[in-house]
């Protein structure tokens, strides 16, 4: 798959997610199978001003792979100069945000906003295409619409492209939806059957299984998938999906061992790029991820919250999964007897650490 002379390989894409797609995460994604990652959406108006908040989310990939810095904004001149920031940082795409639900951006006639006016969102590209190198293609990530009356992906693609759009990303979703119901494929593959052959359409939205990915492929036509939420603490997700564009046997979840070396692998990254005051809360945050859905995981977290320096986290990680291979059976967790897990909640709410039965971690 390529996007200008940009390779996008298999076409899996990481999606630009806030506070999660950072350079530790996007580096262990990539080292999974992911063929591209973006950073987390920056604002335009930000990075212009020089916020060092902004600036230092432009993290260029390791090993000089390629990787996409995502900007959003209303302002030509403010995207045009945030696209040549972008650049000088090394990124090989520019994509501009028009598809964010959040409130905080929408209240700024940001992100999915700008689908409720079209000629303006086009004269955003034009500025940014205009702004880049030649060889840095502009692409666009937007929704479906505004809300179920007003679903205009396809028309709303196509005036991206005309304006220099060189690939396109639908969320099968309206901004009115945020992030509840199901996402929709018909109007993904409506969006595929009316762009130009030549111009690659990722579909998103809903994928976190091997059958998701299959699903979304088979319904909308899409070239690539562009995967958000199903891939935190999960970045095998992209193992298997490469494996099965490969045509190779499909290696399933990680081994205990390979759990835990992921998770070492994330913890160092952490502890090597985070901003000093960061590093506590994303250790604990991959603590979370890699022990979600095993063995004394509940109680790992809670554990986590009393430990006050990295080197205790990352000792109660390592504690926490010597015990579990000394386990030597199935690490994934048994059914919780609900009185048991209520009364767990109950002692979360009182700042009580509740021990768990599975796993003692002391």
């Amino acid at each position: 798959m390529q996007v200008g002379k940009v390779d996008l390989g298999r076409g899996l894409v990481l999606a630009p997610m806030e506070a999660v797609t950072d350079l530790s995460f996007r580096t262990v994604c990539e080292e999974q199978g992911a063929s591209i990652t973006f950073t987390e959406f920056l604002s335009a108006e930000a990075l212009t001003r020089g916020a060092e908040k902004a600036v230092s989310r432009m993290w260029p990939s390791y090993e000089n792979r390629a990787f996409v810095v995502q900007i959003f904004g209303r302002e030509p001149g403010s995207l045009a100069a945030a696209a040549r920031m972008a650049e000088v940082a090394g990124a090989s795409i520019v994509d501009i945000n028009m598809g964010c639900p959040a409130k905080k951006v929408v209240s700024g006639m940001c992100g999915s906003a700008l689908m409720r006016e079209p000629e303006l969102a086009a004269t955003l590209v034009k500025s940014v295409r205009d702004a880049l190198s030649a060889h840095i293609p502009v692409t666009v990530k937007h929704r479906l619409g505004w809300d179920e009356c007003s679903i205009n992906a396809p028309e709303f693609s196509l005036r991206m492209v005309d304006a220099g759009a060189a690939m396109i990303t639908v969320h099968g979703r309206t901004r009115s939806q945020g992030f509840s119901g199901e996402a929709q494929l018909e109007p993904i593959a409506e969006v595929r059957h009316r762009l130009p052959k030549e111009i690659p359409l990722l579909g998103n939205g809903d994928v976190k299984t091997v059958e998701d990915y299959k699903r979304m492929k088979a319904a909308t036509g899409c070239d690539g998938v562009m995967i958000g939420r199903g891939s935190r603490g999960n970045p095998w997700l992209f193992r298997s999906l490469l494996a099965l564009e490969e045509g190779k046997v499909d290696p399933g979840e990680p081994t205990l061992e390979e759990r835990r070396n992921v998770w070492r692998r994330h913890a160092d990254l952490v502890q090597k790029n985070s901003p000093p005051r960061m590093v506590l809360h994303e250790l604990r945050k991959t603590l979370a991820w890699y022990s979600r859905g095993i063995h004394g995981g509940a109680n790992l977290r809670q554990l986590a919250f009393a430990r006050p320096t990295p080197a205790s986290l990352v000792e109660l990680g390592e504690t926490f999964f010597a015990k579990l291979a000394e386990l030597g059976h199935d690490i994934h967790s048994l059914p919780v007897d609900p009185t048991q897990r209520s009364l767990e909640r109950h002692g979360r709410r009182n700042g009580e650490i509740v021990e768990a039965q599975e796993i003692c971690l002391s």
